[in-house]
């Protein structure tokens, strides 16, 4: 599949053969789909936590004595019953969410959203990507050229560059990682991706080559 290659001014300057191997998949929505669940039931922290009968304070005698009171029986004020007292069913940080897929599951649904992404042109390869100071205004400026400009977008560097994630991280809709941390969860939650040619590469490396 060829893609065309754009500098920093939005100025196409030629095209480019995208790898098979990583732009040419069949999606399966089935594994894309266990891939997504997986990833936000590992990112969910389950930090709800309510207190049982057995582990609020207090309740260490009867209230009362059991007859002769006209009152109801009881025999701790830990009771659910009681105002102060455990909860019954509610929710427990003890709960485990973690959800397992293996790694090449996972490396063939994102290289499957990767195609898909390319088939609708939502790809766009950039030759290189540099700033030599952090600035927001520059950074919107090279993003606003190239074409994409209605939706998020996912910046997909080589290697960590500290002037192109201090320049977009206040811009509204644009998120920066390295190629190697991409997963299906980001790739997904962005319209576009802006890849430098080497980032391919190092896709190709981390996802491929293994």
């Amino acid at each position: 599949m060829k893609t065309q290659i754009f500098d920093q001014t939005g100025k196409e300057i030629g095209q480019a053969l995208l790898p098979k191997e990583i732009f040419g998949l069949e999606l399966s929505s089935d594994l894309v789909y266990q891939t997504v669940f997986s990833q936000t039931a590992n990112r969910r922290q389950g930090s709800a936590h309510t207190k049982d009968r057995g582990e609020v304070s207090g309740g260490g005698k009867k209230p009362w004595r059991q007859k002769g009171t006209g009152r109801a029986r009881h025999g701790s004020i830990r009771s659910p019953l009681w105002k102060g007292g455990g909860v019954t069913f509610g929710p427990n940080n003890a709960k485990v969410f973690k959800k397992k897929i293996n790694k090449k599951s996972q490396r063939k649904a994102l290289l499957m959203v990767l195609s898909a992404k390319a088939q609708k042109n939502l790809i766009v390869l950039v030759d290189k990507l540099k700033i030599e100071k952090p600035r927001t205004k520059e950074m919107g400026e090279i993003l606003k050229n190239l074409p994409c400009k209605e939706g998020k977008c996912l910046i997909v560097l080589p290697v960590m560059d500290k002037n192109i994630i201090l320049s977009a991280r206040n811009l509204e809709n644009v998120k920066v990682m390295q190629a190697k941390d991409l997963n299906v969860l980001d790739a997904l939650s962005c319209k576009y991706m802006v890849l430098p040619k080497e980032s391919i590469k190092v896709i190709k490396e981390t996802f491929v080559s293994r």
